[in-house]
């Protein structure tokens, strides 16, 4: 599973599997947490993350919407930049 980006202690990930389920997602981790975030809502589907990163998760999901849904239509890898 490929790194899209690193910010604040967070990785933000992502399965490029045709088989992997909808709805588009990533995958958040943070130290031992680890949540699904939906990359169009930003709800947490599942996982534990505390609110704080899940808080900047959200905000680097939502600054980030178009690419990663490109990403996940396509399959196709390309890092993002983290959060300033």
């Amino acid at each position: 599973m490929p790194v899209l980006s690193r910010f604040y202690g967070v990785v933000i990930k992502m399965f490029f599997r045709r088989s992997e389920h909808n709805p588009p997602h990533i995958h958040a981790l943070y130290g031992e947490y680890a949540g699904l975030v939906d990359i169009k809502t930003g709800e947490m589907l599942e996982g534990d993350l505390p609110e704080r990163a899940l808080s900047l998760v959200r905000e680097w999901t939502a600054k980030y919407r178009d690419e990663l849904t490109q990403i996940w239509d396509t399959q196709q890898f390309c890092p993002l930049p983290p959060l300033d």
